[in-house]
């Protein structure tokens, strides 16, 4: 069996494939199995915007396709910027942009009200429109500054308490071992493995 993940980004590749490789054959990104396709995400939550993606592709490719959406939430901001994650700032995927706006959103809040955590939910679409879910959550707290060279997005200003350091101050196997998307990936592959 064939899986088409919705996305062409290398890394999140890698990491779906470690733990999904057993359930499936074959596992290609949209622009290895020849898809050029962009799903607008309108959906209000991130399930919903991963599920629109997951389907998309399963209609076009005929094959499962497996998608997430995922995101920080703060929890003095109310759950912002959540579903608008990468484009916070007003710019998508402006890393720096972002960051500088969450640290001057939260310039006056105090560090135990700094709490957070990432989203991330992930679907996986059948061509016969059935479907799989699954969220998971990764907790820490919003640093006063970035620290740390790995990762991306907010992982510098992301602090993890029980670590004593950023994300992006572990190493891509250590965040990929505990992160969202790990325990999005294998809570599906529970649900998968019920089936």
């Amino acid at each position: 069996m064939k899986l088409i993940i919705a996305s062409n980004n290398a890394h999140k590749l890698v990491e779906i494939k470690a733990i999904l490789g057993s359930m499936f054959e074959e596992i290609l990104s949209l622009r290895e199995a020849g898809i050029d396709h962009e799903t607008i995400e309108d959906g209000e939550t991130f399930l919903a915007n991963a599920a629109k993606k997951a389907r998309e592709i399963a209609q076009i490719s005929g094959c499962c396709a497996l998608a997430d959406d995922s995101g920080l939430c703060v929890d003095a901001l109310g759950g912002a910027p959540g579903i608008y994650s990468a484009r916070y700032s007003g710019v998508h995927g402006d890393d720096k942009a972002n960051n500088r706006k969450l640290l001057e959103e939260l310039k006056d809040v105090p560090d135990e009200q700094r709490g957070a955590h990432f989203t991330c939910a992930i679907v996986l679409a059948r061509p016969d429109g059935s479907q799989v879910e699954a969220e998971g959550y990764f907790y820490g707290r919003i640093a006063h500054g970035e620290s740390g060279e790995n990762g991306f997005g907010y992982d510098p200003l992301f602090y993890l308490p029980e670590y004593g350091c950023t994300s992006a101050q572990l190493s891509p196997e250590e965040k990929n071992r505990i992160s969202h998307r790990s325990h999005a990936l294998h809570k599906l592959l529970e649900e998968l493995g019920k089936e």
